[in-house]
């Protein structure tokens, strides 16, 4: 089955669980046009997706993806998004505000994060200026162009308001558009929202594209997991394996963050990772379940090969681009036939330091430029208390 994207394709026919639910041919990364956004009045009462219709699924497709959480707390979360007077295609809350971690069961009650993907992010941000000039910094008396300008042309396309008080609740949101999310999430160009979605996070508001998009996404997070493991392991490993994901590269996994923090995710929500991943373990041809939460893959260089090639394509590059040098320095050159590069990357000893340095050169530079970023986005002050939090949990983390 192939899934279009622009002019590209990408093959997920190896997926049973997504192949018998997948239109046949569907268009992930459709532009929209920000001028139909700019006529249109926005009704707040209404937060349906009128685009659902374009991307018609099974109703069970990706049930996987909606995690449950205490019903009261979530609709306390959904009361928040109705004080935006502007329209969210796609929402979600996450972080130790939602999914508690092992270890800080006494600390004080952690801030909430979102994340909205909207379909025009300067019409989104005009509107939302207008009616909480207080959640942006100085950026925001630039206007809802620079705002957007900022989101867009610098580091992973996201654009935080941080320390935000609605509804006696201190929140963080961050507004990405609905191109841009989809694309991480196909094509991992940058991680940092798609590695994010690797973790249990709780939807709020559903889009049929970006529901189809995370699927993928999903799906080669287990991919990648399973090619940094070995041939026997724990649910508890793959968890954790998928976890760490968006830490590779990412430096303040060394500054500001418990070094536990993946442990702690996974030993507190092992139940939510479950439910996310185990439909598509059942899908997978070459990796099972064999008993008390053991797992066995197929380790053999064809079956590593065939996920190499289905891994996301700016990963699937890197790792091509970092067995090229290894050749390179062995004095030999990359084979022109793309199936005999797989074989290869597959069969050599050094396959997994390949899938780890093609991680980090995705994620390193798009982390460092949205801290950059979030001294202009949260202002100084917010941006210092911000900071001054993390390294406070980083010192009295619990060992």
């Amino acid at each position: 089955m192939l899934i279009h994207q622009s002019t590209k394709f990408i093959n997920i026919s190896s997926v049973r669980f997504l192949s018998t639910t997948l239109p046949k041919a569907v268009s992930l990364a459709r532009p929209t046009s920000p001028e139909s956004a700019k006529s249109t009045p926005y009704d707040s009462s209404q937060h349906q997706n009128k685009e659902e219709n374009s991307f018609p699924l099974s109703p069970n497709f990706g049930k996987n993806q909606h995690l449950p959480i205490d019903d009261e707390f979530k609709e306390s979360l959904k009361k928040i998004l109705f004080n935006f007077n502007a329209p969210i295609r796609y929402s979600f809350a996450y972080g130790s505000g939602v999914f508690p971690q092992k270890g800080y069961e006494l600390e004080p009650k952690p801030m909430v994060d979102f994340i909205f993907a909207v379909s025009h992010p300067q019409h989104w941000h005009s509107l939302n200026l207008n009616r909480h000039r207080n959640h942006y910094s100085f950026m925001g008396t630039l206007g809802s162009r620079a705002v957007s300008i900022l989101q867009n042309d610098f580091g992973a396309g996201i654009y935080f308001n941080p320390q935000v008080k609605m509804n006696g609740t201190e929140i963080k949101y961050g507004v990405i558009s609905v191109d841009k999310l989809c694309k991480d999430l196909i094509d991992w160009e940058t991680l940092y929202v798609a590695g994010r979605m690797h973790k249990p996070v709780k939807i709020l508001q559903d889009d049929a594209r970006v529901r189809l998009s995370q699927q993928v996404n999903l799906a080669n997070a287990l991919r990648t997991a399973l090619l940094m493991l070995p041939k026997d392991f724990s649910e508890e490993q793959l968890y954790s394996t998928i976890a760490g994901i968006s830490y590779e590269g990412d430096f303040r996994k060394f500054i500001g963050e418990n070094p536990h923090k993946i442990k702690n995710i996974v030993s507190k929500q092992a139940h939510t990772f479950k439910i996310l991943y185990e439909p598509l373990i059942e899908g997978f041809p070459n990796v099972s379940f064999v008993n008390n939460g053991k797992l066995q893959q197929d380790d053999n260089p064809k079956a590593r090969a065939h996920l190499l090639s289905k891994l996301p394509r700016v990963l699937r590059n890197k790792i091509r681009e970092q067995y090229g040098f290894h050749l390179i320095r062995k004095g030999q050159t990359l084979p022109s036939d793309e199936k005999e590069v797989y074989r290869g990357i597959a069969s050599s000893d050094e396959y997994v330091k390949f899938v780890k340095t093609g991680l980090r050169e995705i994620i390193f530079r798009p982390a460092v430029v949205q801290s950059i970023k979030g001294i202009l986005t949260a202002g100084v002050i917010k941006s210092s208390k911000y900071t001054a939090n993390k390294l406070g949990k980083w010192i009295s983390r619990p060992q």
